[in-house]
């Protein structure tokens, strides 16, 4: 099993998604479409989760429930990463920006959050991230 890392661009918190794919997909699956297929979909497929990056940090995950594929209007298949509508939110885990999406090892993933705790308290995302970035978080 192998996860996919992918910075959430335009949305600076977790609200800021939730609230993106209510408004596009209602009650049903989510989905992000990207250029590249994954090579390595069937370790995806195999209990993987997209891990979400906002502003720097990792935090919030969707399990990976299937990989389509998607023609654009310009004819370019693409594919179609499809999304459980259940986020996760997890521990904040610092990430410098990348381009496009990557693989994830489950042993470099963050922690899942108890269930129902939104976001560590009373800790500010600053500081969150410094302590991540010298490796006490």
């Amino acid at each position: 099993m192998v996860h996919l890392i992918k910075l959430c661009v335009g949305a600076e918190k977790v609200e800021d998604l939730l609230e993106w794919q209510a408004q596009r997909y209602g009650d049903g699956p989510a989905a992000h479409v990207t250029r590249m297929w994954p090579k390595r979909g069937d370790e995806i497929l195999d209990g993987g989760s997209l891990y979400w990056v906002f502003k720097g940090a990792v935090l919030a995950r969707q399990k990976i429930i299937g990989l389509e594929e998607r023609v654009g209007e310009d004819g370019i298949t693409r594919c179609a990463i499809i999304l459980d509508r259940t986020v996760v939110r997890t521990e904040a885990l610092t990430r410098r920006p990348f381009q496009g999406w990557r693989y994830l090892k489950p042993e470099d993933a963050p922690k899942d959050l108890k269930a129902g705790k939104t976001r560590e308290e009373p800790l500010p995302r600053e500081l969150l991230t410094a302590l991540s970035e010298i490796g006490l978080r």
